[in-house]
């Protein structure tokens, strides 16, 4: 079967993705136009077999390379959760799909191409009994690596990920849990902690919380303008929806969870120092549950799970509240590179880290000034 690529106008782009296994948030029209504020154009394209039906789509990020304001004809690519594809078996769609890719980059003068779809490795923590490999993994990134692909230096998003199946009614959702976590959750409701649907009057109120917690918890965040705009848009397309925890009206914690194609994905999670022995955010995960199934999702992706599944990992702790909640390991390929420009591509990987612990300085600087001035 040949197959053939297209430019598909972003008005449609949604519909179209979602005819495919797959679709993710980070691939909806949404997210491409939202990230207009950080300086990347977004382009769409999809491919089509010979009978005029839907095989592939990327929503490709491209952004100019600069400098203190100074611009250089040179850009970077990334296709953040993609390019997707009706079968990535599929050895000749696959071939097409990179090769075009390839192409583009060239004509966009890309130094290298990113890109990081949610091809599984398997399920399961390795080393442990249960553990389910995908087989044909290992010749997917054979094939890869032959085409000049790299494992990236740079994971943009997590690796992996854990995943709750929400096609159980809600009693044997709490069942899947463990015990610690249903009591933690049921703590939460007798002594008194109360969960509401948030709208965009909340979201200086989110932001303040999230800026808290990244403090406390030692991670950098963006800008209030980033994630203000971003929140806004996907609320106002019906994509997210905030919730609230509260104690007598006071608000103690919240989450935001984004819906695309019927999963749900906890992206972004805040919380006070304030009545933390409450357990609100035990509550607030069940309540986007419920949420996420009554919406009709059937899967809830509680996004990141470590790298190494041991207590030495950063994530360790997240893992271990994730996994109360009743969550699967879900593994990934992760990231991978397609240097177009081999020496910028060395220079910008060797930069790349310096200027990151530069912008994380500085991040949390701000952080701190905006919890200061609240």
């Amino acid at each position: 079967m040949t197959f053939a690529m297209r430019d598909s106008p972003h008005e449609k782009w949604d519909q179209l993705i979602l005819a495919l296994p797959g679709r993710h948030i980070l691939q909806s029209r949404e997210w491409g136009e939202a990230k207009r504020i950080s300086g990347w154009k977004p382009a769409y394209k999809t491919w089509w077999d010979s009978g005029d039906q839907i095989a592939a789509a990327a929503l490709i990020l491209t952004r100019t390379i600069s400098l203190k304001g100074i611009e250089f004809p040179l850009r970077i690519m990334y296709i953040p959760r993609g390019p997707i594809l009706r079968e990535w078996v599929d050895h000749d769609l696959r071939t097409k799909v990179l090769g075009d890719m390839r192409t583009f980059g060239k004509q966009q003068n890309a130094v290298f191409i990113k890109m990081d779809p949610e091809v599984e490795r398997g399920r399961g923590v390795p080393g442990e009994d249960g553990i389910d490999d995908n087989p044909l993994t290992q010749e997917l990134l054979a094939d890869l690596g032959s085409n000049a692909w790299v494992p990236s230096p740079e994971q943009v998003q997590f690796r992996n990920t854990m995943m709750i199946d929400l096609s159980p009614d809600a009693e044997q959702l709490l069942a899947n849990m463990k015990q610690k976590t249903r009591y933690n959750v049921r703590l939460a409701q007798r002594r008194g902690v109360s969960i509401r649907p948030g709208n965009v009057s909340d979201l200086d109120l989110l932001f303040k919380m999230y800026a808290e917690t990244s403090v406390r918890d030692g991670f950098t965040i963006r800008n209030s303008e980033y994630y203000l705009s971003l929140w806004r848009d996907f609320i106002s397309a019906g994509l997210a929806e905030p919730l609230l925890a509260e104690v007598d009206g006071e608000p103690v914690a919240g989450v935001i969870v984004f819906r695309f194609g019927g999963r749900a994905w906890y992206m972004y999670g805040m919380s006070r120092e304030a009545h933390r022995e409450k357990m609100p955010n035990y509550l607030l995960q069940w309540e986007a549950m419920v949420r996420a199934k009554q919406a009709g999702c059937v899967e809830y992706d509680l996004w990141g799970a470590p790298d190494d599944f041991d207590e030495s990992d950063d994530l360790w702790g997240v893992y271990r509240f994730k996994s109360g909640l009743g969550a699967e390991v879900v593994r990934f390929i992760g990231a991978w590179d397609l240097p177009l420009n081999h020496i910028f591509y060395r220079s910008y990987t060797q930069l790349i880290p310096r200027v990151l612990d530069l912008m994380r300085r500085k991040g949390a600087e701000e952080t701190r000034s905006v919890i200061q001035s609240g």
